[in-house]
């Protein structure tokens, strides 16, 4: 659900962000053509499979990229749905050849635009994180939990593998904190033997 609210563009501070992320998109489509032409001339089945296999996760990639982008109007948007997509991205390219699951429990919550694209830019990095750190070449389960309790939104990433209590904190973390905190909110974690918990507060 997409409602815009009097059609105003964002600051334009963020031109310099879309021109480079459609420059990105460009880049995106060109080496998926290129690949797909490869694929496409006389070979191996095994060179084609696997030339196939990269041009779908390249694909993927490039859905999650697209919808991640920096919004350019203030609207309101149902996060729910907005989620949805990055997230059937995310475990195409990055989840599922690790036989990782990701699981989706949202409700339909409107939210404005720029709010949901931090959102948006949070969730991808836990995941990204979570699969990176908890499962050690096991098959394991993430999931994205998403509601209201009255004027606030919360969000739940959480797994069931095995993370080490203490993980470095690198640039992916400090993203996370740097945009729950320009939400106005907080980022709560927890890591054990039995899987690791990371909610997001925020006020609507």
């Amino acid at each position: 659900m997409l409602e815009v609210i009097g059609g105003s563009r964002l600051p334009d501070a963020g031109l310099l962000m879309r021109e480079l992320s459609h420059r990105i998109n460009n880049e995106f489509t060109s080496a998926i053509g290129v690949i797909s032409f490869a694929a496409a001339r006389p070979s191996s089945s095994e060179v084609k499979a696997a030339l196939n296999d990269v041009s779908e996760r390249l694909h993927h990639y490039a859905d999650v990229h697209r919808t991640l982008q920096m919004p350019e109007y203030h609207t309101r948007v149902d996060a729910s749905s907005y989620l949805r997509k990055p997230c059937n991205s995310i475990s195409r390219s990055k989840l599922e050849s690790h036989n990782i699951r990701l699981v989706l429990v949202t409700r339909p919550i409107s939210i404005r635009s720029d709010q949901c694209w931090r959102l948006g830019m949070i969730v991808y990095e836990l995941i990204t994180n979570t699969a990176r750190h908890a499962f050690n070449g096991t098959k394991g389960e993430i999931w994205v939990e998403l509601w209201r309790a009255g004027a606030i939104v919360e969000c739940r990433v959480s797994d069931n593998g095995t993370a080490l209590r203490e993980i470095r904190r690198g640039r992916g973390l400090y993203l996370v904190q740097e945009l729950a905190k320009r939400l106005g909110g907080r980022l709560e974690q927890s890591f054990g033997p039995q899987g690791s918990n990371s909610l997001v507060v925020f006020p609507i």
